[in-house]
C-alpha cells in the first residue's frame, strides 16, 4: 500500500489573512453608544408599530427583544419537549416537530400574507407530524439581495428527568436562567428567531433585503430527507443561496468559524482462547487489540498532525484520534479471551479529507495484518501467532470497521462579508467579538456548504449546558441575540 502524503491528505482552503478580523473589541460600553430612535424600539411591552412602517433598515440597531413574547412562546416550546426528543427513526424517541411548529404558527398568525401582513410562511412535510418551517420577509432588492437563518431546530435530545433538578419539560424561569430541555439547543433560537420575526412584521422596515428564516426537523439523531436535507434536496431553501447563510445552532454569543468532522470506528482482534495458565498456547485478543490501536494511533497523528490553518481558525484542539469503549467476548478470568473490540471516534478538522483519512487507516490496518508478529507482546508469553507441532499456524488478525456515524467538518469563508458584519454587530452589543473553533461536529452544514451555501455559524445559548442535565439558557443572552440579529440585518441592507 503507497503511503498518502500529507499535502495529498490536506484539503485546499482559501487563503486569508484573518489575524485582523478574528478579535474586535471596544473600550467603552456600546450600550451608550448605539443610536436610540424610539419610535423604532419594540420593548417588552409590545408596542405595535404595524400601522406605521419604517423608511429604512437604521432603526433595526435599536431594536429590543419583545421578552413576554418570547418567553411565553418558549414556555409553550419547552412544554412540548417531551414529544421532541430524538434518538432516530425506528428508536424509543421519534419527536413529533409540528407539535412545536403549532405555537410559532400561533404567533406569526397575525401577520401572514393571507392575513394582511408581509410575512411568508410555508410549512414543509417529508414524514408525517415532523414538519419544517420557511418564513419570509420580501425585500424590494434583486434575488442577489438575501440574507437566510437557517440551522434551529424543533428536536431535542432526551433528558431524564430523574437528574434534573427541576422538571426538564416544563419552563423554569430563575432570575437571568432559564431552565429546560432545548432552552439552549435548540428550542430557545425557536423562540427568539420567531419573535424577531413577528416584530419585523410589526414593523414593516423596507429593506431591499429579503429575509428568510427555517425551522429544521431531524437534526439531533437520523432522520435522512426529513429535515434541512430534503429542502435542500427539493430546491426549497435555492432562493437562499445567492447570500450568506446564518446558522443559528451553536453557543456562547460568539462566531463559530470552524467546526470538525466526526468519524466512528471499531477494531476487532481475533486471537485463541485458552487456560491462562497457559498463556503461551492463546492469543490474548484484548493486548493484540491494545498494541495495534497504538500503533494505529501512531500513524493517525504521523499522517493528520496539528497544522497552521487550525492555528489561524483558532481550534481549541487538533485532530484526534482516540478509543472510547472495550468490549471482549464473554468467558471466565482465568481465560485468555478470543475476541475484543476496541472503539472510538476520530475528530478531523476541515483541513483534512475523509477519505483520505480512511484510506490511511484502513492501509496501516492491512500492514499490520500481513505482519501481524511486528507487533509489541506483553511479557515472555505473549504471542499472537501459535504454531503448534501437529497442525497449521494460528494466527491472530485484525478487522476495522467504520461507524455509521459520519460528519464532516466546517471551515468557514472568513472572507464572506456577512463574517465581518456579524463580528462587527457583535462588537457593537457585546463590546467584543471572538470567532473561535472547535472540534465538536455539526450535522449537515458541510453538505450544505458543499451545495454552495456561503454558511456562517452562530448561536446564542450555552455550551456549557449543551445536551447536559440541567439546561439553560440566559434571558439577557437572548435578549443581547436580538439586538445583534437586528443590527446585522441593518448593516447588511445598509452596505
Amino acid at each position: 500500500f503507497a503511503p498518502l502524503t500529507q499535502s495529498a491528505m490536506l484539503r485546499s482552503q482559501p487563503c486569508v489573512n484573518i489575524n485582523a478580523v478574528l478579535r474586535y473589541t471596544s473600550s467603552t460600553s456600546v450600550r451608550h453608544q448605539r443610536p436610540v430612535n424610539t419610535r423604532s424600539v419594540i420593548k417588552r411591552s409590545g408596542v405595535n408599530a404595524s400601522t406605521s412602517p419604517m423608511t429604512d433598515a437604521s432603526f433595526l440597531q435599536s431594536l429590543e427583544l419583545n421578552e413576554d413574547r418570547f418567553v411565553s412562546l418558549l414556555r409553550n416550546l419547552i412544554g412540548e419537549a417531551e414529544y421532541l426528543q430524538n434518538t432516530g427513526v425506528g428508536t424509543a424517541y421519534v419527536p413529533q416537530e409540528d407539535r412545536a411548529i403549532k405555537h410559532v404558527l400561533e404567533v406569526l398568525a397575525p401577520h401572514r400574507k393571507e392575513n394582511g401582513g408581509p410575512l411568508e410562511i410555508d410549512h414543509v412535510t417529508y414524514a408525517e407530524g415532523r414538519g419544517n418551517l420557511i418564513i419570509k420577509y420580501p425585500g424590494t432588492g434583486s434575488s442577489e439581495d438575501v440574507l437566510s437563518f437557517v440551522g434551529s431546530h424543533l428536536d431535542v435530545v432526551p433528558a431524564n428527568p430523574d437528574a434534573w433538578k427541576v422538571d426538564p419539560f416544563s419552563l423554569t424561569v430563575d432570575g437571568d436562567k432559564l431552565y429546560g430541555r432545548g432552552t439552549t439547543d435548540c428550542l430557545g433560537h425557536v423562540a427568539l428567531m420567531t419573535t424577531l420575526f413577528s416584530q419585523l412584521a410589526e414593523l414593516k422596515p423596507e429593506l431591499k433585503t429579503t429575509l428568510t428564516c427555517v425551522f429544521i426537523a431531524s437534526e439531533e439523531a437520523s432522520g435522512p430527507g426529513i429535515g434541512v436535507d430534503g429542502l435542500v434536496a427539493e430546491g426549497r431553501l435555492d432562493h437562499c443561496k445567492p447570500g450568506p447563510v446564518i446558522w443559528v445552532d451553536c453557543a456562547d454569543s460568539q462566531p463559530c468559524i470552524g467546526t470538525a468532522g466526526a468519524i466512528t470506528w471499531h477494531l476487532t482482534a481475533n486471537g485463541h482462547r485458552f487456560h491462562s495458565g497457559l498463556p503461551h498456547k492463546g492469543i490474548n485478543a484484548i493486548e493484540m487489540g491494545m498494541e495495534a490501536a497504538s500503533r494505529i494511533q501512531q500513524k493517525f497523528y504521523e499522517s493528520f498532525p496539528a497544522c497552521e490553518k487550525e492555528r489561524e481558525y483558532k481550534f481549541i484542539t487538533p485532530s484526534t484520534m482516540k478509543p472510547t469503549q472495550v468490549k471482549c467476548a464473554p468467558g471466565g478470568l482465568n481465560q485468555i479471551p478470543p475476541e475484543a473490540t476496541i472503539s472510538g471516534d476520530i475528530r478531523l478538522t476541515p483541513f483534512y479529507d475523509v477519505a483520505a483519512l480512511k484510506a490511511c487507516i484502513e492501509a496501516e490496518v492491512a500492514a499490520i495484518n500481513a505482519d501481524i508478529e511486528s507487533l509489541p507482546v506483553r511479557g515472555p508469553c505473549s504471542k499472537y501467532v501459535i504454531r503448534p507441532d501437529d497442525g497449521e499456524p494460528i494466527v491472530g488478525h485484525l478487522k476495522l470497521e467504520w461507524g455509521d456515524h459520519l460528519l464532516t467538518g466546517i471551515a468557514c469563508d472568513l472572507t464572506s462579508p456577512a463574517f465581518k458584519l456579524m463580528c462587527d454587530s457583535i462588537q457593537d452589543v457585546k463590546g467584543v467579538a471572538e470567532p473561535y473553533s472547535l472540534t465538536g461536529s455539526l450535522p449537515l452544514v458541510h453538505d450544505m456548504q458543499s451545495e454552495g451555501f456561503d454558511i456562517q455559524l452562530i448561536g446564542f445559548g450555552l455550551m456549557s449546558t449543551y445536551h447536559a442535565d440541567n439546561e439553560y439558557c440566559s434571558l439577557n443572552d437572548m435578549k443581547d441575540a436580538a439586538r445583534i440579529l437586528a443590527t446585522l440585518i441593518a448593516k447588511f441592507d445598509l452596505r
